[in-house]
């Protein structure tokens, strides 16, 4: 059997990291990037590089010749939608360019997209949403990306598939987009005030439709994408499979922490969470939690950009059926189940 070696680039994410693990215990030989570093073990090694540095990253690239799959996960935030488009374009670029020339065995190179290709993040759009959907106005740094790839596809031996899940859930600090931390420290803090759990967004969002995509979930479609010929040049949403209202989620999350439900209360957490740093090391020590900083906790940004979405966000996944993935997950046992190992973990009370 040939060994296969992947390049995960945004190696410290929570889709990254999950996709790490999944790819160890399939035996694969994994190289993962990241501005940080990580922690070489067993079959896995980090290299920390700079992907907004051409050069650097050219210089620090060239030596990986056995790279047989590239899974490109990296994200760079901006104030705007327009200067996203210039430094996530370019991390992608310089990676392809610094790995391409340097692995002749490069079989695939993997895209992490999401919602945002069919305009989700701007408003109401059509649902459920469709690989084959229209485009909508520019901006957009993901349809960049994966016509970049589309472009440099032509004639060469590798292929590309582009992963379009929904918000992902997983564990993960340091993530500026982790909803499920959100939601279990804003629990927890609502516990040590002794307050009911509200539903801090838009009146709309907490009866509109949602869906979510397991990291886990999420990591075994990549893979298969990546490995499996009737998936190859092709845009795949992928989500676990359900669909439900926060109406009807929130209560059963709340009963997970003991708390009482209250009616929801449109807030900004940014806002009303910007003062918690005291309040967040005070539980740290009273239940000794693992040594996590609150910037390390804190999503408050992405979970106000979640629970505004006062229109149905849901994609079509029988694509991916018809492809092949047959996978899925509940929500509500995934909630539960990345809670329970936040507090296994000790990341919180």
């Amino acid at each position: 059997m040939t060994q296969h070696t992947a390049l995960v680039v945004g190696a410290r994410g929570v889709i990254g990291g999950n996709l790490i693990t999944h790819l160890e215990g399939l035996g694969w030989d994994v190289i993962g990037l990241s501005r940080r570093g990580g922690t070489d073990r067993g079959s896995v090694r980090h290299l920390a590089v700079d992907l907004l540095d051409r050069d650097a990253t050219i210089r620090q690239l060239r030596g990986l010749s056995e790279v047989t799959h590239l899974f490109y996960a990296a994200y760079q935030d901006r104030p705007s939608w327009a200067e996203l488009v210039a430094p996530n374009l370019a991390m992608l670029t310089n990676v392809v360019d610094a790995v391409e020339p340097v692995a002749p065995g490069l079989e695939h190179v993997s895209l992490m997209q999401g919602y945002k290709v069919y305009g989700a993040h701007l408003g109401p759009f059509a649902t459920p949403a469709k690989e084959s959907d229209p485009p909508h106005m520019p901006p957009e740094f993901n349809v960049d990306q994966q016509q970049f790839l589309e472009r440099r596809q032509v004639g060469a031996a590798w292929s590309w598939s582009a992963l379009r899940p929904s918000v992902v859930a997983g564990i993960g600090l340091g993530n500026p987009m982790n909803l499920a931390m959100v939601i279990a420290v804003y629990a927890s803090m609502s516990k040590e005030l002794g307050i009911p759990l509200r539903f801090p967004g838009k009146p709309g969002a907490y009866t509109s439709l949602i869906e979510m995509t397991d990291a886990d979930l999420l990591a075994k479609a990549t893979v298969w994408a990546a490995t499996h010929e009737a998936a190859r040049n092709e845009a795949f949403n992928i989500t676990n499979g359900d669909v439900f209202r926060w109406s009807s989620m929130w209560p059963k999350i709340a009963a997970f922490f003991d708390l009482d439900v209250a009616p929801p209360l449109e807030m900004s957490l940014v806002e009303v969470m910007a003062d918690k740093e005291a309040l967040w090391n005070a539980m740290v020590e009273r239940h000794g939690l693992a040594p996590t900083s609150y910037a390390e906790v804190s999503s408050w940004a992405f979970g106000d950009f979640v629970f505004a979405w006062d229109y149905d966000v849901i994609a079509d996944t029988s694509k991916s059926r018809r492809a092949g993935f047959h996978e899925y997950v509940d929500t509500e046992a995934m909630f539960l189940r990345i809670f329970r190992d936040l507090r296994e973990q000790r990341l919180i009370p």
